[in-house]
């Protein structure tokens, strides 16, 4: 039975995120399951590059990612869903951050968005990928 649903989009990518983010809602209404929406951003304290931007850049960043993840929540779902979703801005690399942020609530069911694979995919892997290899819990992957 899914009673939790994780939704990762990437607020760069609003069109993408918005069937994935109208595919997860779908579904929760379906099971009648809670739904978290998250996003990630890069971890701007990295000692490579964390020397070019003040120690105030990282919250700023996740600040506005966490306006554009309710902004685009709102305009796909509506305000009332908006309000009834749980927002999570993770930090660092796309798939360990989704990965960690499913086991640690519990989550039954992972619906990331894919697109359509390029040669450089094949060799790294994109993000859909590595989730669903390494999940826990299944995955909805929705060709955005």
């Amino acid at each position: 039975m899914i009673k939790s649903i994780l939704c990762a989009i990437d607020v760069s990518q609003a069109e993408a995120g918005s069937e994935v983010l109208r595919a997860a809602w779908k579904l929760a209404e379906a099971y009648d399951a809670a739904v978290d929406v998250m996003t990630v951003v890069p971890d701007f304290g990295m000692s490579v590059v964390g020397q070019f931007f003040d120690k105030a850049h990282h919250e700023k960043v996740v600040d506005h990612a966490r306006k554009l993840l309710k902004k685009s929540v709102t305009a796909t779902l509506g305000a009332g869903a908006d309000e009834k979703v749980r927002h999570i801005v993770g930090t660092g690399n796309a798939y360990e951050q989704i990965l960690k942020v499913a086991r640690d609530a519990g989550t039954d069911l992972i619906v990331i968005g894919a697109h359509k694979p390029d040669f450089k995919d094949y060799l790294l892997g994109p993000n859909a990928a590595r989730v669903v290899r390494h999940s826990d819990c299944s995955v909805y992957v929705v060709r955005a």
